[in-house]
């Protein structure tokens, strides 16, 4: 199963470099064609967030509606789905930061919790605990 990095996702859905923007939506065909899947890591998951609003500022409703579109779609699969899944909640209910959001998921989903943190704003999160500066 062969796997995609956040600037192949980008020029799919962005569409900012036509020739990179015309493979990306040909490997997707393909893969819908071939019935095959491109597999996603969670660090791409998290760079993808980064890039679309850092770099092309997409808010946080739209950033929401294309990783919901990602997860609909069957020939892309993310690694941990369930803690993206749970980050995307914690994320559309909260002001943290959805890398925040992302490192609760995980640890939620790995039965690692509570995250302890120095970030209050993180803190408020479920499974994060703030750590006491001392």
């Amino acid at each position: 199963m062969p796997s995609l990095d956040t600037n192949v996702l980008v020029r799919w859905l962005v569409r900012d470099d036509e020739r990179q923007s015309i493979r990306a939506r040909s490997l997707l065909e393909s893969a819908h064609a071939d019935a095959f899947t491109l597999f996603v890591p969670i660090t791409v998951a998290l760079e993808l967030e980064w890039v679309l609003r850092s770099r092309y500022d997409f808010d946080k409703p739209t950033v929401m509606g294309v990783f919901t579109a990602l997860l609909e779609t069957q020939e892309i699969e993310f690694q941990d789905e369930a803690a993206l899944e749970r980050a995307l909640h914690l994320y559309r209910r909260s002001t943290a930061e959805f890398a925040d959001c992302l490192h609760a998921g995980i640890c939620g989903m790995q039965a690692r919790s509570p995250l302890l943190t120095f970030d209050a704003k993180a803190a408020r999160l479920a499974g994060v605990e703030l750590l006491a500066a001392g």
